[in-house]
């Protein structure tokens, strides 16, 4: 038996004390997932955190087709983001939020438990 943690909330609103999601990032979930032929009833961006990087943590990002057992699920205006739970550990209370211009594109991680990270942002310490 699946023991998910599953939230929702509107663009811009945090989820249950979770994580929140910019109308930005939203929009780019959903392009991703229309991109790979992901339906966004059943998959979403998986959020996650791993040892390495040049501040100790580095963060990943990734489309996935379902949830894994245990994950914590959040949905934000029909766009789904799974986080598994040692990897929430980190992401509690971070904002993800989507940039283009013409210097940077990508998602941004506003995350408040991160103490120190790197020039380009992918990696951090707590």
């Amino acid at each position: 038996m699946s023991e998910q943690v599953i939230l929702e909330a509107q663009p811009g609103e945090e989820a249950a004390e979770g994580v929140q999601v910019t109308p930005a990032a939203v929009k780019r979930i959903r392009v991703l997932l229309a991109k790979d032929g992901i339906a966004p009833e059943a998959g979403g961006l998986r959020l996650g955190v791993k040892g390495g990087g040049c501040s100790g943590l580095s963060y990943f990002i990734g489309m996935d087709a379902a949830p894994h057992e245990r994950d914590h699920i959040f949905t934000f205006d029909g766009a789904r983001v799974f986080i598994d739970p040692k990897s929430f550990a980190f992401l509690h209370g971070m904002t993800l939020d989507y940039e283009e211009t013409l210097m940077r594109q990508g998602f941004n991680f506003i995350n408040p438990n991160s103490k120190r990270s790197c020039g380009c942002g992918t990696s951090f310490s707590v």
